[in-house]
């Protein structure tokens, strides 16, 4: 990418505090850094300098670095600018580098032009943004990670095998007047079901890097009076929802977020699930619904007697929705605090009262959160993982249609186009519109 202009914006977060930063870059870099220091600057060194106007009126004094291109973060030239934390002196010195010939920058236009220069992919771009906004210490190791290079490798190395399936197969069609069926090799086949495995553990680690990096989403659902807002209260460690033995208390949904162990969760205590004809309560159970569609897990309170009747809350959630089962109010059955997997939900029996059992529940939670997930655990995002997905429904056809009719030709065309929707998450393949959506997210000044 070759840019005519240069761009400059405040790079430091709004408010007083002792050092603020600016920073520019593009290819007026050099005489701007030259009329500010009064000379040539040395290429990454620390110089001391005052910060002047136009009529020579100092601005401020503070510490001046060049870094010419291509060893820069942008690939440009880059400067930066080091003074005293004023919103008046940063904005005073902003507006001295527009008249030397930067103009501002737009939001996350620094590191679009990082990603457009080569020195970086868009996953590792996206990881910058979502390492400034980490909310907590694993998902800010996890964006570290992936800003380094973790996942890009990964789906580099899927992209390899699945561009010498492609150069297999497209070797078979060229040679149709051959006796010989190229497309029933056996090592077709296994090359395809390996690219499959491989696929499949990739997404598993990308939907692990979401809840890292967004935060576990969890819906609390249950029937009216089952403890739903007691567990809120007791996972939150505060009197956060209203607590009565009056049915149907809860009426909206009501968010908490929360870390355990440097895990991000976000709890919603939901509606009791029933059939109501007051106006309201029958607004909270659509929300509750609602919350359930955009969660991770459903959190299913209930008790020892009515358990199997409530298991009907979880049966239409789709498959990537995880489900727990707490089995609460042992205090009052007597019943000893347990842990239990059955078929496609894990079962916890403890008391939201008393705490008794929940320190079960908080570890499976951080687990589904991603804590455990290893040193190569990485960040990921919601179109990463959407990608993965219709890479994942791209070798799904082509498997079918090689096992069903042999035709080569659209078996190609369907890892063509798992090939492609790969390639967006590191932007090899991408639009316009997708990097306007990404980058515009991102703060000024990164």
């Amino acid at each position: 990418m070759t840019t005519t202009d240069t761009i400059a914006a405040i790079a430091s977060a709004p408010g007083a505090a002792g050092v603020g930063v600016l920073r520019v870059s593009g290819p007026a870099v050099p005489a701007i850094a030259e009329v500010l220091l009064g000379r040539a600057p040395q290429p990454r060194h620390a110089h001391f300098a005052a910060f002047r106007d136009g009529d020579g009126e100092l601005i401020d004094r503070g510490l001046l670095l060049y870094f010419p291109a291509p060893a820069s973060y942008t690939g440009e030239h880059v400067l930066e600018l080091q003074g005293h934390g004023s919103a008046v002196l940063l904005d005073a010195l902003l507006r001295r580098i527009g008249v030397l010939g930067a103009r501002l920058a737009r939001p996350g236009e620094f590191t679009e032009r990082a990603f457009l220069n080569g020195k970086l992919d868009l996953a590792q771009a996206e990881a910058v943004a979502d390492l400034i906004a980490a909310r907590s210490h694993a998902g800010a190791r996890a964006a570290l990670r992936s800003m380094e290079g973790v996942f890009s490798r990964k789906v580099d190395a899927l992209q390899d095998a699945l561009i010498a399936l492609r150069v297999h197969i497209e070797a078979a069609i060229d040679f149709p007047e051959e006796e010989i069926d190229f497309l029933a090799d056996p090592l077709i086949n296994e090359q395809l079901q390996r690219l499959r495995e491989q696929l499949a553990e990739l997404l598993r680690e990308a939907q692990r890097g979401v809840r890292l990096n967004d935060g576990l989403r969890v819906a609390i659902i249950g029937r009216p009076n089952a403890g739903k807002s007691s567990l809120l209260n007791a996972l939150a460690g505060s009197d956060r929802a209203i607590v009565t033995d009056i049915a149907g208390t809860t009426r909206d949904v009501l968010r908490e977020q929360l870390s355990l162990d440097g895990i991000a969760l976000e709890l919603a205590d939901t509606a009791g699930l029933r059939e109501t004809d007051d106006p309201v309560e029958r607004e909270g159970v659509r929300r509750a619904h609602g919350e359930l569609a955009r969660a991770d897990v459903a959190l299913l309170v209930t008790d020892a007697q009515q358990a199997e009747h409530d298991l009907a809350l979880l049966a239409d959630l789709p498959a990537s929705v995880e489900r727990l089962v707490l089995i609460n109010k042992i205090d009052l059955e007597h019943a000893s605090a347990r842990y239990e997997s059955r078929d496609d939900s894990i079962w916890v029996w403890a008391s939201a009262k008393t705490g008794v059992g929940l320190d079960a529940l908080r570890e499976h939670l951080k687990q589904l959160a991603g804590a455990g997930s290893g040193e190569g655990a990485f960040s990921a995002r919601r179109r990463h993982v959407l990608a993965l997905e219709q890479v994942a429904l791209h070798l799904d056809r082509a498997d079918h249609v090689l096992r069903a009719t042999r035709a080569g030709e659209l078996a190609a065309e369907e890892l063509r186009q798992g090939q492609q929707a790969l390639g967006e998450i590191t932007g090899n393949y991408t639009s316009d519109d997708l990097l306007g959506a990404i980058f515009s997210s991102f703060c000024i000044g990164k």
